[in-house]
């Protein structure tokens, strides 16, 4: 599969300031000074592939650009140890899956044996998501501020795996959440903070016309017909199968084409079974396109959304969902599952649908499709609600206000 070289070049603070709302520029740039040359580390589990590592990959350079000191560490660990964090994960999610005690001495010994050091003057260390939670228990000295960022909804979580989880959690000095739902009660405190996009990496930058179709002869997508498009993972709770259904019940009225692309993370023993069976379910179908894309296809995705005529989004749980925001910045209209973080996005009726089942998918495609000035003036809507809520500059403000409150915090949820 063709794919493009072109990184995501580092952008500073100032080169945003034609596209958010004045003074944001000026406000972050106050609340750095305040905070001064601090140093911090941030620990995941994979540099490429995922929401994580693409917002780690420009909020860093950003913060090193405001003079902060900031490194980015990962997580190392076997096939089991990924076995069963993969399990974690869809437990979180509300899945079920099967836990014995083994799975949980696998997980504390690889986070033991594999996790990196953590330099003694770092200021703020910021731990994201559960494969490195359990890191914090090697520093029981520690004496700079330790956050740990969750990226996933845990409104339903599986109580065997959150209170396995929970004593880790509540050793840091704050837990940092999407969204209310998310939070838990917990003994230390709680932050709410959105994630966002950058507008202008290679995956959201303007494109021509011209850009787009060369791309899409190299991905070999014809565009004759309306184009249906879910850019995500290969993943059971993306919903791939349902969107399938879905599109094969507009296609009994309108002439369409279904493009379901993503790939996969390095932290995702899963996915290379689940495009499988995508691919089964696909085949022999000329109007269905599964594109399997390497990490680095920025700007194939870029041009897979403009393209598109309707975004659809059918995850069964999400976290938040960073395609559904880069769509919207596209001026695209999104139909997307009434859960977690994209009902948080889409402002239903107003920037696009939000529906509850596969035959809600379909009905609301083919009313954008029945209905050009409804899709345009969502699209235009959804836009402006990005640039006001979502973009790079308000989530450094808001990580900014963390900092300075985990100094201070005296809530037990306090909204950034």
């Amino acid at each position: 599969m063709p794919s493009s070289k072109k990184k995501n070049s580092h952008h500073r603070l100032g080169d945003y300031a034609p596209i958010v709302t004045s003074g944001v520029i000026k406000e972050i740039e106050e609340l750095a000074r305040l905070l001064g040359s601090v140093k911090m580390v941030h620990v995941n589990s994979t540099k490429e592939g995922g929401g994580v590592a693409e917002i780690l990959g420009w909020f860093i350079p950003i913060l090193e650009d405001l003079g902060m000191k900031v490194t980015w560490d990962i997580i190392t660990g076997d096939k089991d140890f990924f076995t069963v964090t993969k399990k974690f994960h869809n437990a979180l999610h509300g899945m079920h899956e099967d836990f014995t005690e083994d799975m949980f001495r696998i997980y504390l010994d690889n986070v033991e044996a594999n996790a990196p050091k953590i330099p003694e003057d770092a200021d703020f260390v910021v731990i994201h998501d559960p494969q490195p939670a359990a890191m914090i228990l090697q520093y029981p000295e520690r004496r700079n501020k330790w956050a740990w960022r969750c990226h996933i909804d845990l409104s339903v979580a599986d109580l065997r795996v959150w209170r396995f989880l929970r004593p880790f959690v509540e050793c840091y000095d704050g837990a940092v959440f999407h969204m209310p739902q998310y939070t838990k009660n917990l003994m230390s405190p709680q932050f709410l903070l959105p994630p966002a996009i950058d507008p202008l990496a290679v995956k959201n930058e303007e494109l021509t016309d011209e850009e787009i179709s060369k791309i899409m002869v190299k991905l070999g997508i014809p565009q004759d017909k309306r184009i249906i498009v879910q850019i995500a993972r290969f993943d059971r709770l993306k919903g791939p199968f349902g969107a399938i259904k879905a599109f094969r019940m507009v296609r009994r009225w309108h002439d369409a084409r279904l493009i379901l692309a993503g790939g996969s993370a390095t932290d995702d023993p899963e996915g290379q079974a689940v495009l499988a069976e995508v691919m089964e379910m696909a085949e022999g179908d000329e109007d269905i396109h599964i594109l399997n894309l390497p990490p680095d296809s920025h700007r194939e995705i870029n041009a897979l959304q403009r393209v598109a005529d309707v975004v659809i989004q059918n995850s069964t749980r999400e976290g938040f969902g960073l395609t559904v925001t880069e769509a919207m910045w596209k001026g695209k209209p999104v139909v997307g599952t009434d859960i977690g973080g994209i009902r948080h996005q889409i402002m239903h009726g107003v920037s696009g649908f939000l529906t509850h089942s596969v035959e809600g998918l379909a009905y609301r495609i083919r009313q954008l499709f029945g209905n050009p000035g409804m899709a345009r003036r969502f699209g235009t809507q959804a836009r402006e609600y990005v640039r006001n809520n979502l973009l790079v500059p308000h989530h450094i403000r808001r990580w900014l206000l963390l900092f300075h409150s985990l100094h201070q915090s005296n809530g037990d949820v306090i909204n950034l």
